[in-house]
């Protein structure tokens, strides 16, 4: 697919932070309980790490208890994208930055009401703007 933003792997390692650049760009995942929005509970517009693009809302947020930010909808669903994932002998679905191809979790079926699913994100992969 086509990007609105293709930047060379050298550009993503120069403006992203190793660990950034590993979940990111190479489909990394962090540590459960250890990303700095698991447990975060401040209002505000989850965006791209990588770009910038809204992604997720604070209002569709909740304690899933896996320790990841987990939201039953993206905010913006026009820009998150979902993939077929067959890695690690299992069959997922990949969630992606539409706008940059920044790997940002996954999404399962296991989620609350209203959706029913449960978009699994590293913090690494997003980042809050608070409300004003």
């Amino acid at each position: 697919m086509t990007r609105n933003i293709e930047k060379t792997d050298a550009e993503w390692r120069a403006e992203l932070s190793p660990e950034e650049y590993v979940v990111t760009r190479q489909k990394g995942t962090e540590r459960a309980f250890t990303g700095r929005y698991w447990d975060c509970h401040e209002a505000g517009q989850y965006t791209c790490t990588c770009c910038g693009t809204e992604l997720f809302s604070s209002e569709h947020k909740f304690d899933s208890g896996c320790g990841w930010p987990s939201f039953h909808s993206a905010a913006a669903p026009e820009n998150v994208e979902e993939v077929e994932d067959r890695s690690h002998f299992m069959v997922r679905t990949e969630v992606v930055c539409k706008n940059c191809g920044a790997h940002l979790g996954h999404v399962f079926e296991d989620g609350p009401a209203p959706t029913g699913l449960r978009y699994c994100i590293n913090s690494v992969s997003v980042k809050l703007k608070p409300e004003s």
